[in-house]
């Protein structure tokens, strides 16, 4: 009997072939399954760490591994081993679509310690960690305040943007966090470049969509210039007060952008796609203060969705 949230044995025999192996000199991981269930089920409720139920063993080693692997990339690596499989499957529809959404940030997200932590004094010798010391990992950019954690003031109030690309079948295929109030424009090209599906045999990882759709806060010169570098083909509305500018200028105004008006109607995707994101309320709602360790939170709640799909 599954567990309403858990993993099925389905997902897990997906799954289980991406996750890090003991390496025989630390220590054995505790069952991953069994922790990778207690991470689901705090994203899918929210609970506090401390309340997770004991059927999922400690909760400190449940936030210690999600902390861990969401510190040195290991979810976003899972998130894009499991989009290779659906590639090499043919299941991934390239006619991809950007857009971002504000999460609220609780106030327990606020106070992330400003200092970097203190670092772990060596056995006997000084070279190796203690028997009982927990490494921290290579921390990803960021500390020293709300904005470097991806926390800022936008008319929501407290919030982060979480920046995405999402398939034609409303998946996420790459995630950016920013604080509430940033622009989406800025984070196009970084939530483009972000898109990598790895080959299941020979050759580079694809990094290039077939088209991309995107409403007006996207309608710049910059987004516009970028994708045409690459060859991208687009459907992106122009903003009216762009419109008026360019006529104003007759001749030299240049020539109004192409613009698909059935293609623009699959831009849906990417807001079923946020819908299905905010299933999760540790997504809805942010409860962690350290940004990587919410966009492991985010990458997670991606990661359910690939394997549900």
């Amino acid at each position: 009997m599954t567990v309403r949230g858990n993993l099925t044995d389905e997902a897990w025999d997906r799954l289980r072939p991406f996750l890090p192996m003991s390496n025989g000199r630390c220590g054995r991981w505790r069952d991953h399954r069994q922790v990778i269930d207690g991470i689901l089920y705090r994203v899918r409720t929210g609970v506090q760490w401390r309340d997770l139920p004991e059927r999922f063993g400690p909760w400190k080693t449940v936030y210690e591994r999600h902390r861990l692997w969401s510190a040195d990339g290991t979810w976003e690596r899972v998130l894009q081993q499991v989009q290779a499989e659906a590639d090499a499957a043919g299941e991934i529809d390239w006619d991809i679509s950007v857009d971002s959404t504000i999460v609220r940030a609780h106030q327990n997200a606020a106070g992330a310690r400003i200092d970097p932590p203190p670092r772990i004094k060596g056995g006997r010798n000084g070279r190796t960690p203690g028997r009982k010391a927990v490494a921290e990992p290579a921390r990803p950019p960021g500390g020293g305040g709300g904005p470097g954690e991806g926390l800022g003031r936008s008319r929501g109030g407290f919030t982060t943007k979480v920046h995405l690309s999402a398939d034609g079948r409303c998946r996420p295929l790459s995630l950016v966090i920013t604080p509430g109030q940033r622009a989406d424009c800025t984070q196009f090209t970084l939530v483009l470049e972000k898109i990598r599906v790895p080959r299941c045999g020979p050759g580079r990882p694809r990094k290039k969509p077939q088209s991309v759709a995107a409403d007006k806060p996207y309608s710049n010169r910059p987004c516009r210039q970028y994708l045409r570098h690459r060859g991208i083909r687009h459907t992106i509305p122009e903003k009216s007060d762009s419109q008026t500018a360019r006529l104003r200028k007759g001749s030299r105004g240049g020539r109004p952008s192409g613009f698909d008006e059935e293609r623009y109607k699959k831009r849906n995707t990417v807001e079923r796609a946020i819908n299905r994101l905010k299933h999760a309320r540790a997504v809805a709602t942010r409860y962690d203060k350290r940004g990587h360790v919410f966009l492991g939170t985010v990458t997670l709640a991606a990661i359910a969705i690939w394997l549900r799909t």
